[in-house]
């Protein structure tokens, strides 16, 4: 199917809520609530990760593969999500896969062995994948289509409040009461987005079924297949930056524990004042959203290479690096929406799916980088990938239609 032929769809399918005053901005945010006690369930580990190891007697290496496993199973999940629950009142789905959060939480503070704990991060994976494989396509029928991406921002600052709770927060609280007992937060968090979802969510009936060749139409556009790329050139370079950005602190400006948290809690802030930046350009323009948040962070890490030594250089540049890729969910997801609005739900899954692999692939290239070559490898990496990303969007993409 062509992409004219998708514009066409997008002009059928999104815009199902007529009106501003019809819109159903408080399950909007409920979905951002969701999303925001998913992917600090997904953070938790890493700040909470030596704790984990000297409680369950493992190495700190075997405890950091449950990340890898949320990932994996994540992958999945968002991919078959859509297509195993496509009979199913959408609604339900998310009560679902909340209830799946909730759960794999308890079993995580009530682990008493390694084999109990990849169980329960086996359980998240699949939470998180089928959740964010939904939630930014069901903005298509809670709100207007001009309002699609102030929706989308305000789904994905609850991935930028998740980077603080699920670092920095989770660390402190760690210190304070055990990483049991963290968990158990997480758990009841889920159980409150679970209580907002129930209250405030419409019903939304499934629409048209997707299948397993609905992915093959998709792959076929051809603005599709480049935002995937470019999701996995850019995402990559991203987290390959982020997941070792505590190693370039320690050596190139060489700051301190409790200055590292500072620098992370800016970035963190900086994530959340991105979203809402990012929805309001992709409003105007969904390429120059991404490309100018590619652009930046590129930038921002060249600046960090060069001058990074600097306790100020660098706390600004990474904060400024926080609010820059605060424009990359919006981004990428409004695109995706836009020119395939006909199948919302799979192209949704698709994009979170290259978002993990990005992810999970940063975090492998970023380890081998941090020991062949020191911290300043994986800045470097980011640097040239988020560039070479930039300049792909800039020279092969085509502004999407609007709605």
């Amino acid at each position: 199917m062509s992409d004219s032929l998708s514009a066409t769809a997008d002009a059928e399918l999104v815009g199902v809520v007529p009106e501003e005053h019809m819109a159903a901005w408080p399950a909007v945010f409920a979905l951002s609530m969701g999303v925001f006690a998913l992917v600090s369930a997904e953070f938790l580990p890493a700040s909470v990760l030596t704790s984990i190891a000297a409680d369950l007697s493992i190495s700190v290496g075997a405890a950091g593969q449950t990340v890898t496993v949320t990932s994996l199973v994540g992958v999945a999940a968002a991919i078959f999500t859509p297509i195993v629950t496509s009979r199913f009142d959408r609604r339900l789905v998310l009560w679902s896969l909340l209830s799946l959060l909730a759960l794999s939480s308890l079993v995580t503070a009530l682990a008493n062995g390694f084999a109990m704990l990849l169980a329960a991060r086996f359980l998240l994976g699949l939470a998180l994948g089928g959740f964010w494989s939904m939630a930014p396509a069901l903005t298509l029928r809670l709100v207007p289509a001009q309002s699609v991406p102030r929706a989308l921002a305000l789904i994905s600052a609850g991935v930028s409040a998740a980077f603080i709770a699920g670092g920095p927060l989770g660390a402190y609280l760690d210190s304070l009461i055990g990483w049991r007992m963290v968990f158990g937060l997480s758990a009841g968090l889920a159980g409150v987005a679970l209580l907002a979802l129930l209250a405030t969510m419409p019903s939304l009936p499934p629409q048209a079924a997707p299948r397993l060749g609905t992915l093959g139409v998709l792959l076929s556009r051809p603005s599709i297949r480049l935002m995937l790329i470019s999701v996995l050139v850019i995402i990559s370079g991203q987290f390959t930056g982020f997941t070792y950005i505590r190693p370039f602190l320690e050596h190139a400006p060489q700051l301190g524990v409790t200055a590292i948290t500072i620098v992370l809690l800016g970035y963190g802030l900086g994530n959340v004042v991105g979203n809402f930046a990012g929805g309001a350009v992709a409003g105007r323009g969904v390429k120059l959203a991404i490309v100018s948040f590619a652009l930046a962070i590129g930038i921002l890490g060249l600046v960090m290479l060069q001058f990074g030594a600097s306790p100020i250089v660098a706390g600004i540049a990474v904060a400024l690096w926080g609010f820059a890729f605060g424009f990359a969910p919006v981004g990428f997801q409004t695109w995706m929406m836009r020119v395939a609005a006909d199948h919302a739900e799979s192209v949704s899954g698709l994009v979170t799916a290259a978002f993990l692999v990005a992810i999970a692939g940063g975090a492998v290239l970023g380890g081998l980088l941090v020991n062949h070559v020191g911290g300043l490898g994986p800045i470097g990496y980011m640097a040239a990938a988020t560039l070479a990303g930039a300049l792909l969007v800039l020279v092969a993409g085509k502004e999407p239609p609007r709605p």
